[in-house]
């Protein structure tokens, strides 16, 4: 009776994950995405007053990011843009560069803030006060330790706000690959972590976006009282906000790999665990019915390995013992052991499909050690999201 429980079990674990699989990571895998700027086949532009953008970059001391940022910013093939940067009390000569060296870039202005507020984080302040000033009603953000993969990026990310007369597009911005298991981990989980949101955006259930590449219309920012309802929370100026105000009917994506946004990586444990509490921290505040989307989602990967392995050892056990199976329970081993495997396959044909498009972001034939890591990672964060409880003050920089 336990064996067949628990491959009771399996069977309905494995099968949540095909379904996520076939029904929802594939609408990602054969998504056709429309060229920058296209417009009913043809290359157009917007106008001023319905399609000008002013790219938004927060920055706190990053003077040598920004050095390099601004100019690729400043060349974005499109005719009405600006490029507001928001210098968060910087302290490493940031102000004096916006001040003395950007005169040549025609489309950089800056905004210093001097001091924090106790009502809200700096960053959402530092927003807020952007999108305030900003001179046009479509607002694109990325960090300053992005770099746009082409010139051609703002016009990506623009167009199908027009096109399809959405209010929100939801971009990607891959890791630069790096030697070692920590880039590994991390892009991996920056792939998986696009596949969700992308693909059930594309079901018609967006509940969250990346701020390295995130476009939005300023007046639904103003019609949802901007970061009201999360002001005091370290995070989530990207995807709370887009879990809040995003639907199925106005939210796009853009998947061209012109339009991407390239970041790097965390390079110590230290740094990348400080990110993940952030993400984390602001994940515990998603819709309700969201959460138990990406639960089931997340729950059902870890699990569909956890219990192979729980079978593993069962069978191994009758094999030690010299136990024998029921006809019943061998019939139940040898369908869900089948099942697994076609999860295993279709994880890797359609994922690899899918980070084909994102950029190559895991080779394709690391995929099954990709649906491993994944497992223990998502495992890991759940007990420590559990147990664990944060003292430490996260900071946004």
């Amino acid at each position: 009776m336990v064996i067949t429980a628990l491959l009771i079990a399996w069977l309905v674990i494995v099968g949540i994950q095909l379904i996520y699989i076939f029904f929802v990571y594939s609408r990602t895998a054969l998504y056709r995405q429309s060229e920058p700027g296209d417009v009913n086949g043809q290359r157009q532009f917007l106008n001023e007053s319905t399609g000008g953008v002013t790219v938004v970059v927060c920055a706190r001391n990053e003077l040598n990011n920004l050095r390099e940022l601004l100019p690729l910013l400043n060349e974005q093939v499109y005719p009405h843009f600006e490029v507001l940067v928001m210098d968060d009390r910087s302290t490493d000569g940031t102000l004096l560069f916006l001040e003395n060296d950007i005169a040549h870039l025609n489309r950089i202005r800056f905004i210093r803030i001097d001091k924090e507020h106790e009502h809200v984080t700096p960053k959402k302040y530092a927003l807020t006060i952007a999108l305030k000033k900003a001179t046009y009603p479509i607002a694109l953000f990325t960090d300053a330790d992005c770099r746009p993969a082409s010139t051609d990026w703002l016009a990506g990310m623009v167009t199908p706000l027009v096109t399809n007369q959405k209010d929100i597009t939801l971009g990607f911005s891959p890791y630069y690959t790096q030697p070692g298991l920590l880039n590994l981990l991390i892009r991996s989980e920056t792939l998986f972590t696009a596949v969700q949101y992308i693909s059930l955006a594309l079901v018609g259930s967006p509940y969250m976006g990346v701020g390295r590449n995130l476009a939005y219309r300023t007046s639904l920012f103003f019609a949802n009282r901007g970061f009201y309802s999360h002001m005091n929370i370290v995070g989530g100026d990207d995807d709370l906000f887009v879990n809040e105000v995003a639907t199925g009917k106005n939210t796009a994506v853009c998947l061209h790999p012109d339009a991407f946004t390239w970041s790097f990586p965390k390079e110590t444990w230290a740094e990348w665990r400080q990110q993940k509490r952030r993400h984390l921290n602001a994940g515990k505040y998603y819709k309700q019915g969201h959460k138990l989307r990406l639960g089931l989602l997340l729950g059902s990967h870890v699990l569909s390995w956890v219990l192979a392995m729980a079978v593993g050892l069962v069978v191994l056990m009758h094999e030690l013992q010299h136990r024998s199976f029921t006809n019943n329970e061998w019939l139940f081993l040898l369908t869900a052991t089948g099942i697994f495997v076609l999860r295993l396959i279709a994880f890797w044909g359609i994922v690899g499909r899918i980070s084909y498009r994102l950029a190559h972001t895991v080779h394709w034939a690391v995929m099954p050690l990709m649906d491993i890591l994944l497992a223990v990672y998502y495992g890991v964060s759940g007990l420590t999201t559990l147990f664990v409880r944060r003292k430490k003050r996260l900071y946004w920089k």
